[in-house]
């Protein structure tokens, strides 16, 4: 069975955000540690070393083969284990980041977000961020890992027609503002 996309476009006051779910059978605690433990986060995507009550941790993508360069990851907000707010990247060209987790009958949610710097030039990260939700999931469950080929030529369309259609309200909001004197 092929992935379907499951991200959408969210605005928020400081801009918008890829936003995409997952839904586990797990207590919260369970989850969280695919978050918050080295060990555990790198069982999908990459590893951090650091202590984060700090509010500062070292993290690099692991999940496409060699490991990326380490990058500083600014921690905003961590209340375990239901929100982690973070800034990844070098200050002026980090990715805002955040992971909310709520439990309900044995069920634990998690909504990851992801802020964009351009709506329409980062519209292929959606594939890329379903593909490693998914990886989650196959952690978790102990399943086989996803193919990264079954992701991006198949929902590359999906994410770009979001991003192009949200672009044009976007920019007709702005012309009507602009018309009615409103500025920002």
């Amino acid at each position: 069975m092929m992935p379907q996309p499951t991200g959408r476009l969210v605005r928020k006051d400081d801009g918008v955000y890829l936003v995409l779910d997952r839904m586990f059978k797990a207590p919260i605690e369970e989850v969280w540690a695919y978050f918050s433990r080295s060990p555990r986060l790198a069982e999908w995507l990459g590893e951090y070393k650091g202590t984060g009550s700090t509010g500062a941790v070292k993290f690099r993508m692991t999940v496409d083969g060699e490991p990326a360069e380490w990058q500083d990851v600014s921690i905003m907000e961590c209340t375990a284990p239901h929100r982690l707010h973070a800034d990844v990247g070098p200050a002026g060209t980090s990715h805002r980041m955040f992971v909310h987790l709520t439990e309900a009958s044995g069920h634990t949610a998690v909504t990851f977000g992801r802020r964009l710097r351009s709506v329409v030039g980062e519209a292929d990260d959606g594939p890329r961020w379903d593909y490693y939700l998914d990886r989650l999931v196959a952690a978790h469950d102990r399943k086989p890992m996803p193919d990264w080929h079954s992701y991006g030529p198949v929902m590359r369309e999906h994410y770009r027609t979001l991003c192009r259609e949200l672009d044009r309200d976007l920019r007709s909001e702005r012309l009507a503002a602009a018309r009615s004197g409103i500025t920002e």
